[in-house]
C-alpha cells in the first residue's frame, strides 16, 4: 500500500506563487507516475502536471508557463510549483501516484492523498 502526504497549500493573493509538495511512503517503488490533480465544488479531478513513468513531465493547458512540476531523486517526492496564480487555480488540489511497469501503468493501483486547498483571491 502506499500513503501520499500533500503540503504547501493556502491562500494566495492573486499573481502570487505557491509551491506544492507530495511525499509518498509505504510500498512506493520507483517505477511509479506521479501527478498533481485539481477539483472544483461538483466538478471531476482534473490533471494539472506531473512526470510519467518514464520520466517526463506533462502539464494542462492552463499550467503551461506558469507551472512547474520536479520529482526529487528519490522518486518519493513531487512538488508542484505555482506562479502567477489566478482566481480560476482556487480547487482542492490531489496528489496521485499510480504504479507502472516497464511499458505501462496500472489503473488499479493508483493512489490518491488527502489533497490540500488553494486559494487565490
Amino acid at each position: 500500500h502506499v500513503q501520499l502526504v500533500e503540503s504547501g497549500g493556502g491562500s494566495v493573493q492573486v499573481g502570487g506563487s505557491l509551491r506544492l509538495s507530495c511525499v509518498a511512503s509505504g510500498n512506493h517503488a520507483r517505477v511509479y507516475s506521479m501527478g498533481w490533480y485539481r477539483q472544483y465544488p461538483d466538478k471531476e479531478r482534473e490533471g494539472v502536471a506531473g512526470i510519467n513513468y518514464k520520466g517526463i513531465a506533462w502539464y494542462s493547458d492552463s499550467a503551461k508557463g506558469r507551472f512547474n512540476v520536479s520529482q526529487e531523486e528519490t522518486k518519493k517526492t513531487l512538488h508542484l510549483q505555482m506562479h502567477n496564480l489566478k482566481p480560476e487555480d482556487t480547487a482542492m488540489y490531489y496528489c496521485r501516484t499510480r504504479k507502472c511497469s516497464a511499458n505501462m501503468c496500472y489503473e488499479t493501483q493508483t493512489y490518491w492523498g488527502q489533497g490540500t486547498q488553494v486559494t487565490v483571491s
